[in-house]
């Protein structure tokens, strides 16, 4: 059977993720500070107006607005911003809710993790090399004055009987100065992108994969002047990719008590150790939280008929190994350190530095 997969990944300078870093920055003060931080701080942007709100419980003194204006400058914004906050302590209802004698979600929730061998980063290759495009252009646009940072890329790749076999289409979009025809857009990118792609993923390449740069034409206009944008609306392009489900609960500015975060991380530890330790070449982790309690309420798992041995094993086996627990995830994983900004693009899953990442030896 044949069938056409695809994935997209976008920059930092595209405004929902912008929100999403700065979100994370907050997020990141906190837990420097006190690690008990309970946030959910967000913001939208539009033109030069940010707009930060949320609830935050927290012992640490947080300068949003200095926290923002440098993380957009970071970003490559030049202009100023006009800032406005409405920002509130957590609900003591649900604050008691979560701590009590045992850590307890912070709210209901329906998660998932995946994992595949078709990868060196046990993720769809379609999400991995759209993730890679937007790496390898972000390294590129920081050495010049042309190339600005909002950019998407997209991936699309013929699978034959479940497995990759051909890149099909790649699709890349970049901004850029007034100064720069659509023909010379388009060589910079062949020249210091595409080609490195072409290297990194030749077996997958034919005469007839299509690139397509910039086809709408000239992108001058970027970021919060040429879009809007809020914390939480790439949770696609965060996670798999359209490869696997999605609960549909965000990551960005939430910390570790907030089980579409934590639980999603560490369902995709589940998997990837799963494919990883052989016993399956594709895992897809289900798991569902309740607000005020501390164990999960359901798990499944889906290997897709591709598993080594007999399911009622592989659940044995996750029973054996992992301890789906909040208080346990937040401990196993290490979550309240001062981590997340770093996970605000590229992907949740897409480097090995997070403790998620990990792959567990399995009992």
């Amino acid at each position: 059977m044949e069938q056409i997969l695809t994935s997209e990944s976008v920059n930092i300078g595209h405004p929902d993720k912008t929100c999403d870093y700065i979100a994370d920055c907050f997020l990141d003060e906190a837990l420097s500070k006190d690690s008990q931080s309970q946030m959910a701080v967000e913001c939208a942007i539009k033109n030069n107006h940010l707009f930060i709100y949320g609830e935050a419980s927290t012992k640490a003194k947080i300068n949003y607005n200095k926290i923002a204006r440098t993380a957009l400058k970071q970003i490559g914004y030049k202009n100023k911003f006009k800032i406005t906050k409405v920002i509130s302590r957590q609900s003591p209802d649900i604050a008691g809710a979560v701590k009590k004698k045992k850590l307890c979600a912070n709210d209901q929730g329906v998660v998932f993790g995946y994992a595949t061998n078709e990868s060196e980063s046990f993720l769809p290759l379609t999400i991995e090399i759209a993730n890679n495009i937007m790496k390898i252009y972000d390294k590129f646009r920081k050495t010049t004055q042309d190339f600005f940072p909002d950019a998407k890329s997209q991936v699309w790749i013929k699978y034959v009987d479940g497995k990759p076999d051909t890149i099909t289409n790649i699709l890349i979009s970049v901004s850029h100065s007034e100064a720069l025809s659509l023909e010379d857009v388009k060589k910079e990118i062949e020249k210091n992108v595409i080609d490195l792609i072409r290297q990194k993923y030749a077996k997958y390449f034919t005469l007839n994969t299509k690139v397509l740069i910039n086809p709408s034409g000239k992108f001058t206009i970027w970021g919060s002047f040429g879009d809007s944008g809020c914390v939480g609306r790439k949770i696609v392009v965060d996670g798999y990719g359209s490869i696997a489900h999605v609960g549909g609960g965000c990551f960005s500015s939430k910390n570790a008590t907030k089980v579409d975060r934590s639980g999603a991380y560490y369902a995709r530890y589940v998997a990837k150790s799963l494919v990883a330790n052989g016993l399956c070449d594709r895992c897809e982790i289900g798991v569902s939280y309740a607000i005020g309690l501390e164990n999960a309420m359901s798990i499944n798992i889906d290997c897709f008929s591709t598993n080594k041995v007999d399911m009622k094993e592989i659940y044995d086996i996750v029973k054996k190994n992992f301890d789906f627990s909040v208080q346990n995830i937040i401990d196993e994983l290490d979550l309240n350190k001062p981590i997340y900004k770093k996970t605000s693009c590229f992907g949740h899953f897409s480097s090995p530095e997070f403790s998620w990442e990990k792959i567990k030896k399995l009992k």
